[in-house]
């Protein structure tokens, strides 16, 4: 009877994604493997980060210092035009309500209590926070500073930056080239100008004193290409959202 013989060395651990060395003679026979390491580099895009649930039994969650509790907005199920979003499709909310706030924190000697209030709409950088499972609902803890902004409408251009963040709604892209040709969607060179909507009070100084920011609404100008947060308006303009060090230059 032909047997088939495959040995350890012709299989790449790696995906299986080499065969070389395999001798074909009839029946299987496999030989053993040595097992995966847990910190194997291949396996790192399996971990799944999921968010701490907090048990039943515990009815308040306070946060110390200048971290806040947000209750997370529900994701969008729906497209503007009513088509229903299946889960894979539907975009990770970057807003929620504030349902719980620290004592604050210190700037020198003074205490500086959080600049947002139970209740508020806020809107968080992307990547901030932990997130908890709590009271039944997703919430995120994080630090009064991961805070983008107040937001009481739904749309972005509404937005009142805090501390040094501000807001800018983007330049529209070049729909051609020098020469005069039009360009396609996909090589238009995305814009790093903008006009600036809002501005935040300033960032505290060690005396807890705001230090005025050296942009203001109206002007227009350069940010840094891969900074801050991005948004899409009502009306489909592009917006986003950076602290105001990342400004480069003022045009005019």
């Amino acid at each position: 009877m032909a047997t088939t013989q495959l040995t350890a060395s012709s299989i790449c651990a790696k995906g299986f994604v080499s065969f070389e060395g395999l001798r074909s003679t009839g029946s299987v026979k496999v030989a053993s493997f040595a097992p995966l390491k847990q910190n194997s580099r291949s396996f790192r895009s399996l971990v799944v980060k999921a968010a701490t649930t907090v048990a039943p039994k515990y009815t308040t969650l306070k946060p110390l210092g200048d971290r806040v509790l947000v209750k997370i907005k529900t994701a969008e199920e729906k497209t503007v035009g009513g088509i229903l979003l299946p889960v894979t499709a539907q975009s990770k909310p970057q807003g929620g309500e504030v349902v719980a706030v620290g004592e604050g924190r210190s700037a020198g000697k003074t205490k500086v209590d959080i600049s947002v209030k139970t209740g508020a709409q806020v809107v968080y950088s992307k990547y901030a926070g932990t997130e908890v499972e709590f009271d039944g609902s997703k919430h995120l803890i994080l630090k009064e500073d991961d805070i983008v902004g107040v937001l009481e409408t739904d749309d972005i251009k509404d937005l009142q930056p805090l501390n040094d963040r501000v807001l800018i709604k983007v330049a529209e892209a070049e729909e051609k080239t020098a020469g005069g040709l039009l360009l396609t969607e996909a090589a238009k060179e995305k814009p790093s100008i903008g006009a600036i909507i809002a501005v935040g009070p300033g960032p505290l100084d060690e005396e807890g004193n705001r230090k005025p920011l050296s942009v203001s609404p109206g002007n227009t100008v350069l940010y840094s290409k891969y900074a801050g947060s991005e948004f899409k308006g009502a009306d489909g303009s592009d917006y986003i959202t950076l602290r105001a060090s990342d400004v480069m230059a003022v045009l005019s």
